[in-house]
């Protein structure tokens, strides 16, 4: 057969694989009504091992046997997605356990952040609270979510990525460490100054302290300062705090230019971050799960096993429903080599159709899907 005939064999073939799929999508809707009067869940994993064997041995030879296992992955794939959607229009949607509201409490809160006065989180927490908030610090970013989960603050506000040093992971473990949600988010411009004693000129210093990331975000300035000793310490605020109460003038700190009002420091260099559209996230943390009705990203997590595919797999339910992706960032699972937990931000509202229709998929098809907050 020459091209052209060829292709139109492939073309008729194709029709058929169409006439069939159309055939066996219609039985796996029935195959969903049957489960909506038994309540037998979506993904059964070993009729789908079964399945797959079976194809596999079908096949001639053992690229063939690939070819069909990758196929009926899919196939199989698109009929859970099927049956979910038939489940959730029959009124069978996810408890996701969040209640909606019209707007968060702001009156009488006492709002909790990591270091001290002055620092980018306390920045944070007035930028979103206001400036009277009734704020109070915490030296970790642990003890802010205890007190939250206690009952002691309202909400806790911590860092979760900065725009040029990337996530804090750290507080990603903490997350599901604690059982508390994210209920709101706000971003801060990071300007980073480097501080020093009333006395002291730039020729003075030997010694900068800061905040690791706020090491890195300056490292283009700092690293050119070849004599000069970086040392981190727990917070930016802290380090202008250490330069005060030392003083020392071959000290410096690399902190905001309002730590270095609050705490008498001199600007020996300002703006000394090498990206100038440097921000920080920050995450308002509470211990009721509620979200905003007009609230359009959620953040989830799930855990999935070190096995081909299966991110790729649990990352089509949300291209299937038409969910949009913003960030995927994975943590390895404590005492479980080689497998790992995955945070994702997703756009929309639990309250969506199609949402519901994603997280009913996730949460049935990997390990430990939480929500950890719609905001």
């Amino acid at each position: 057969m020459d091209l052209q005939e060829i292709r139109g064999k492939l073309d008729q073939i194709d029709r058929q694989f169409v006439e069939l799929l159309e055939e066996r999508l219609d039985l796996c809707g029935q195959v969903a009504a049957d489960k909506i009067k038994t309540g037998k869940a979506v993904f059964d994993k070993e009729r789908e091992q079964q399945k797959l064997a079976s194809v596999r041995a079908m096949a001639g030879n053992e690229f063939n046997a690939r070819a069909a296992e990758e196929l009926f992955t899919q196939l199989m794939t698109i009929s859970r997605r099927l049956q979910y959607q038939i489940i959730e229009e029959h009124g069978k949607k996810i408890e996701t356990g969040f209640t909606m509201v019209d707007s968060l409490k702001k009156d009488q809160i006492k709002v909790v952040y990591q270091g001290v006065e002055g620092a980018y989180s306390h920045a944070a927490a007035m930028q979103y609270f206001g400036d009277d908030v009734d704020a109070y610090h915490v030296k970790t970013w642990e003890d802010a979510m205890d007190d939250v989960e206690s009952g002691k603050a309202d909400y806790a506000v911590i860092p979760i990525e900065n725009s040029s040093a990337g996530a804090v992971v750290d507080n990603y473990d903490l997350l599901i460490k604690h059982h508390i949600v994210i209920v709101a988010e706000t971003c801060v411009a990071v300007d980073h100054a480097l501080l020093g004693l009333p006395k002291a000129e730039l020729t003075d210093v030997e010694r900068v302290y800061s905040h690791p990331q706020a090491l890195m975000q300056c490292s283009q300035y700092l690293n050119a300062r070849k004599d000069w000793q970086q040392i981190s310490v727990e917070n930016t605020a802290v380090a202008a705090k250490k330069i005060i109460e030392d003083q020392d003038i071959h000290q410096a700190a690399v902190a905001s230019q309002t730590a270095g009002k609050l705490y008498g420091l001199k600007v020996l260099a300002a703006s000394i971050n090498h990206n100038r559209n440097n921000t920080t996230r920050f995450l308002i943390l509470a211990k009721e799960q509620v979200y905003r009705k007009e609230a359009e990203k959620i953040s989830i997590c799930f855990e999935l096993p070190h096995k081909s595919g299966s991110l790729y797999n649990m990352l089509g339910n949300f291209i299937y429903n038409g969910v949009n992706m913003r960030m995927i960032e994975s943590r390895p699972i404590l005492g479980r080599n080689w497998e790992y937990r995955f945070f994702v931000d997703i756009e929309g509202n639990l309250s969506d159709p199609s949402i519901q229709n994603a997280l009913k998929s996730v949460s049935e098809e990997a390990a430990n899907m939480r929500i950890l907050g719609n905001y």
